[in-house]
């Protein structure tokens, strides 16, 4: 068997169809929920170097990043790397990926509007949430501006 034999190009996992032309580690970028920085690690933890092009990769090397993925406290990946630490609802720290993530999302942004807090009236509004200067940027609809004296007019 010659190595275009086991070449897969398209990798589905989590959801996502991952491309096998890309390195392991930019490949898993494409997951919802992992950067580049927590895809080395992953990959670090399931003994897979990240520098292969993922189609290349054993089926076995696939099972093992998806147990790292869905166990990452067992593989010791650190809690300041997860993306939920200190949970509101479930308590403790873990990572969410992929469709899960976009349910936490809109589950937190609703319990801010619900608790009419700062950040929820924001988003309810549809403004900037984070602080930023309103006056100029973020507009929407007409332009607001100078306007110009037509001619005749005085």
């Amino acid at each position: 068997m010659s190595q275009s034999e086991n070449f897969k190009h398209i990798i589905r996992m989590y959801g996502t169809d991952l491309p096998g032309k890309e390195k392991a580690y930019h490949a898993l970028t494409h997951i919802r929920g992992i950067n580049r920085r927590l895809a080395r690690m992953i990959l670090k933890k399931a003994e897979v170097d990240p520098e292969i092009r993922f189609g290349f990769t054993k089926d076995s090397e696939l099972k093992r990043i998806e147990d790292v993925i869905k166990n990452m406290k067992d593989y010791k990946i650190p809690t300041w790397m997860l993306n939920r630490q200190k949970d509101y609802l479930r308590g403790g720290d873990f990572h969410v990926i992929s469709s899960d993530l976009m349910l936490v999302l809109k589950s937190d942004l609703d319990r801010m509007k619900r608790t009419r807090s700062w950040k929820g009236i924001r988003h309810e509004l549809g403004l900037k949430v984070r602080g930023q200067h309103t006056k100029t940027t973020g507009r929407r609809g007409s332009a607001v501006g100078v306007h110009r004296k037509r001619k005749g007019q005085k």
